[in-house]
């Protein structure tokens, strides 16, 4: 598996995420539901966002180095 794949695999599990996020949040609406998400998933959101451009710019990296090598 190449680096952009694990880049992509993070996104399509995180869009799964927040996918099942909305479901829960249909039964799950008061300040600590705010709270959860504003604490965790919105942090864990700029992260996955942050990585999903470290794992682009690594597999372009990768990519490179293998036709230098080749």
């Amino acid at each position: 598996m190449s680096v952009g794949n694990n880049g992509k695999t993070l996104m399509a599990l995180t869009k799964d995420l927040m996918l099942r996020w909305e479901e829960t949040r249909n039964y799950w609406r008061d300040a600590k539901s705010e709270e959860f998400e504003r604490r965790f998933l919105a942090e864990l959101m700029t992260g996955v966002d942050k990585s999903a451009e470290v794992f682009e710019h690594l597999d372009k990296l990768m990519q490179h180095v293998r036709n230098d090598c080749e």
